[in-house]
């Protein structure tokens, strides 16, 4: 099993993301994924920034380097932006868009479907494949049942499946809107939002009238509140035919994080209960802790 590292979902300012990219270069990772997802108004690096620091971090990482492109796309600007990264000739492209298929399917170039692509069933793969998928990232809300019949189905249509990337530990995306809730919680309107976003390395969290954490909002993005985290159904993970399984970043302890997957993956026994939920992958309410969701 290979890991890989996401795309950074919060917004950190340019040091912030060299120096973690600098420590990220020594992980035990397979695969990096780079760029924006969020929002086209975070800039603390620019496209050619991106490249250039993946020209970097080849000399010093075994890892396979892809940049990301925006899960929403809303403006003629960011679908010129985002033209120029899926042509950017240099790396492999994550389309979470579909602007950004069709970008990649035009110019015949192989990507990556990203986890907020719609696809849930073998026919929807069949045709991102005829585009040039090579790499599936299911939804986050998928279960591992939902992710196995859809494979089922697609060799049921004489397809080979493409590479399976399971999103395996972070925050949860689950949500993107053209409303910018970080910049509303401080009163702010969108397009004058001082990048505000800046103050909250991890996002806020969004508690419920009872006190309960229930979501956590990162711009035009609201995830999940607890970390989601696969580690103890690695064997379960195995068996569904998972090649790669990601890890989305967070502002502190990563380098732990990655270690408890490589330790797992290199022959540890998995542990029985990790804190985070589970939910989804048992076909259950995504905020189940793990003990809960495996017990129902």
């Amino acid at each position: 099993m290979k890991l890989s590292l996401g795309p950074v979902l919060f917004y950190w300012d340019k040091k912030q993301l060299l120096d973690f990219y600098a420590e990220m270069a020594a992980a035990p990772l397979d695969m990096i994924y780079l760029g924006e997802t969020v929002c086209s108004k975070r800039r603390s690096l620019s496209l050619d920034q991106w490249l250039g620091l993946a020209r970097e971090l080849r000399e010093c990482s075994r890892a396979e380097l892809v940049v990301s492109g925006l899960a929403l796309v809303e403006a003629a600007s960011e679908l010129s932006s985002l033209r120029r990264l899926c042509e950017n000739g240099e790396l492999r492209v994550e389309a979470n868009d579909m602007a950004a298929v069709q970008f990649l399917a035009d110019a015949g170039v192989p990507f990556v479907a990203g986890p907020s692509l719609n696809l849930y069933n073998g026919h929807a793969l069949a045709e991102l494949l005829a585009c040039g998928m090579y790499r599936w990232v299911p939804p986050v809300e998928c279960s591992g049942a939902l992710i196995r019949s859809a494979l089922t189905q697609l060799r049921e249509l004489q397809l080979e499946p493409p590479e399976l990337e399971l999103f395996a530990y972070g925050h949860l995306p689950l949500a993107y809107s053209a409303r910018c809730f970080t910049a509303r919680a401080q009163n702010r309107p969108k397009d004058d939002c001082q990048y505000c976003c800046l103050d909250y390395p991890e996002g806020i969290a969004l508690l419920s009238q009872a006190g309960e954490a229930l979501f956590t909002l990162n711009g035009i993005q609201t995830l999940s509140a607890e970390v989601s985290n696969l580690l103890a159904d690695y064997p379960d993970l195995q068996a569904s035919g998972a090649q790669l399984l990601r890890l989305s970043p967070r502002a502190k302890h990563m380098n732990e994080v990655i270690d408890s997957f490589d330790r797992v993956r290199r022959g540890a026994l998995p542990p029985l209960l990790v804190e985070g939920c589970n939910g989804y992958w048992h076909g259950r309410p995504g905020m189940l802790r793990a003990e809960q969701a495996s017990l129902c």
